[in-house]
């Protein structure tokens, strides 16, 4: 049993038209009992729920505070390679952009490390396109190691690959994957992913599962907002989670919300979300579950990464690169999609310490665990 099996058994038309349905009579109820609840999470995502937005902000507020404390995680992503074998039609590495492609090698990544290492992370999250033969898991496997000796906290955000797969490179250091499903409408799905094997979306949907039995501790789920009803998509996500949650309870897990950003060749967004409505996915995800980490990218723009981090926001990402090689060689030739906060590491934290919140550049050590 995956959770596709729970996928299968799902209404996708009557969990629309219920979101849909809902009342402030709903929403009422939501708000007192919102922890774990589907039934809560859905009516909270509705468009019921707008006016209550604010009730919504200061319980997410409080929650994270009380989970969370004071402190805002900071991560970088390195880009390895925008090498890609698959034709997904938002993305700036599907396959029949004409960009520059390339893989960075190990000395390479060496020079990245150093950069990023001397403007303070610790925490790294390593991307690729997906490309399984120039950029597979044996390459994953000769370059985990070399960052995980400079980083605390290595995940990636590459292809999904097999369980033993996974087993080998946590065996290697690896922390946590971050896999997105970008949308759970399956007619949708196909129109954007329209070659290879990122194509195959009970495939996609299944892999989660892989990566919790493959032993991995901390598990990033995500959908790319405004390819289609970014409220379905935010619930169905939100079953995914649950499911993860209570099967494999031994990984944490992460949501990340980007939105659908200008990319090489990209589309528009068919339902754009606005500042508001992601405020409020944000506000519904934290009442829904207390200790999921939320993660905000730099696909957002400053004013709005400043005011959403206190309504649930734990992890940020910081003078970002979306290219391979583009801390020490930036090209923009290169890159998957459009920075819109381009401030510096030390500008991200200034205002985070303005804004009474610790920024965090380090928060696990090995040696920590009990023996």
């Amino acid at each position: 049993m995956s959770f596709v099996d729970i996928y299968k058994e799902l209404d996708l038309t009557a969990l629309q038209l219920a979101l849909h349905s809902a009342t402030t009579r709903d929403v009422e109820r939501a708000l007192q009992h919102p922890r774990g609840n589907l039934h809560a999470l859905m009516v909270l995502l509705s468009p019921a729920a707008t006016p209550y937005l604010e009730q919504m902000a200061q319980q997410a507020k409080a929650i994270t505070l009380q989970r969370f404390g004071h402190n805002i995680q900071l991560f970088a992503p390195m880009y390895l390679s925008n090498l890609c074998a698959n034709e997904c039609d938002y993305c700036g590495f599907t396959l029949s952009n004409k960009i520059k492609r390339k893989v960075l090698s190990t000395q390479e990544i060496a020079q990245e490390i150093n950069i990023l290492k001397d403007r303070g992370f610790d925490s790294l999250l390593l991307v690729t396109g997906e490309h399984e033969s120039k950029v597979g898991i044996d390459y994953f496997a000769q370059v985990l190691p070399q960052c995980k000796s400079q980083f605390s906290h290595v995940s990636i955000e590459v292809q999904p690959l097999q369980t033993e797969q996974y087993k080998q490179l946590v065996g290697l250091g690896l922390d946590g994957v971050l896999l997105y499903q970008e949308t759970y409408h399956p007619v949708t799905y196909a129109k954007h992913h329209t070659r290879g094997k990122k194509s195959d979306f009970l495939y996609r949907l299944d892999s989660p599962d892989r990566v919790a039995q493959g032993n991995v501790d901390k598990i990033g789920l995500g959908v790319l907002l405004g390819l289609d009803d970014w409220r379905v998509d935010a619930l169905l996500m939100g079953h995914h989670l649950a499911y993860l949650e209570n099967r494999y309870w031994r990984s944490k897990y992460s949501i990340s919300l980007p939105r659908l950003r200008p990319c090489t060749g990209g589309i528009e967004a068919k339902m754009p979300i606005s500042d508001t409505g992601l405020v409020q996915l944000v506000c519904a995800f934290r009442l829904f579950s207390e200790t999921l980490e939320i993660s905000l990218s730099t696909r957002e723009t400053k004013q709005f990464r400043n005011n959403l981090m206190p309504l649930g926001i734990t992890h940020m990402s910081a003078g970002s690169s979306t290219a391979p090689g583009g801390y020490g060689k930036p090209a923009d030739q290169l890159e998957q999609f459009d920075i819109s906060d381009e401030r510096s590491v030390r500008e991200v934290a200034e205002t985070i310490k303005n804004n009474g919140y610790t920024p965090v550049y380090k928060d696990w050590q090995g040696d920590w665990i009990a023996t």
